[in-house]
């Protein structure tokens, strides 16, 4: 007799269930036993106002996390930059699976890139941090771009530019890999020039805290580097008391492997890396404002040393005044 199958709660977007498949493939093979998905609709893809105004943290998260606790689910897939910093006891996140690529990336008519754009281009974001970062950018080389609030899905916003309504958008480079359509890509946005919301790019495979047998099956899919890193990130989130709409970046990576990630390429070459570099921004959403700073010490070996990281980095940003930053709103 087959065993009964795993429930796994995911929003319905074309993108959720693309990287709830991929985790429901790989929870099949490490416990020999089917995996459904069970699509949930959360606030977040129902409300058509935007991320910043609805409050941002945990719109996408609530109604997969009710899901859970009502045993509706066994198991849970989110995008971690959505999870709410804060975690309920009564749940646990058993497995953070290697991230995929954490860039922000551009799609722009004619095949343009960043610094292609024309004076006055329209560039579409839903993300208070891009909007802060992008305007910086182009302030920094006089540039003259406007920042124009989207929401929607993957389809929804390229369609932005297909229908010429926009020059560019700006989505994240992990969704477009999932949903296969990478090649649609006119420019992989430098973490020089934009820092990911934190976390971004890395799933949270998430299960209630009394399933002892299914914590210890999902926890054979965490990676422990991706963990310390997203843990250092959303620390530093945290510690500057922002939710994940606030106009807040940051990585953390190991600086050797940093440059073939950024040239595309996932291999390491069997380095050895000690020390992890975090690097945090927070801006004002025009762009006039950048606090941005980074600090570098031995990868973190512990749950603990990787929340101080994050807490130190945003202890000297908040002393060079990035509070004053965070309450804008993208209206």
């Amino acid at each position: 007799m087959t065993e009964k199958a795993l429930r796994l709660g995911t929003r319905r977007s074309k993108l959720a269930m693309a990287q709830s498949g991929q985790v429901a493939d790989a929870v099949s093979q490490v416990t020999g036993r089917p995996v459904e998905l069970v699509e949930i609709t959360t606030y977040g893809d129902v409300s058509r106002e935007h991320l910043a105004q609805i409050g941002g943290t945990g719109v996408f998260v609530a109604a997969l996390r009710e899901a859970l606790a009502r045993g509706e689910v066994d198991f849970a897939v989110h995008s971690l930059k959505d999870l709410p910093t804060t975690q309920p006891d009564e749940l646990v996140v058993a497995a953070i699976p290697v991230r995929e690529d954490p860039r922000d990336v551009l799609i722009a008519r004619d095949a343009l890139k960043l610094t292609d754009l024309p004076a006055g281009a329209r560039v579409g974001t839903g993300s208070p941090r891009r909007m802060a970062q992008l305007n910086a950018y182009a302030r920094s080389r006089g540039m003259e771009i406007e920042t124009v609030p989207i929401r929607g899905n993957v389809d929804t916003r390229i369609g932005y530019v297909t229908k010429g309504d926009l020059d560019a958008v700006v989505l994240a480079a992990a969704g477009l890999n999932r949903v296969g359509r990478s090649d649609e890509v006119t420019d992989f946005l430098s973490v020089d020039t934009i820092l990911p919301a934190p976390g971004q790019g890395a799933l949270a495979v998430e299960t209630t805290a009394d399933n002892a047998d299914l914590i210890a099956a999902l926890a054979e899919l965490d990676d422990p580097f991706t963990r310390v890193a997203v843990t250092a990130e959303r620390s530093l989130l945290a510690a500057l008391e922002a939710g994940c709409s606030a106009p807040v970046g940051a990585l953390a990576d190991l600086p050797p492997l940093s440059a073939p990630l950024e040239r595309g390429d996932s291999r390491t070459d069997g380095q050895t890396v000690k020390e992890m570099r975090l690097r945090g921004v927070v801006g004002s959403t025009d762009g006039s404002t950048l606090v941005q700073l980074s600090t570098t010490g031995p990868v973190p070996e512990t749950h603990e040393a990787a929340m101080a990281l994050g807490r130190e980095l945003a202890t000297e940003m908040l002393a060079q005044g990035a509070a004053g930053l965070m309450g804008e709103r993208a209206l």
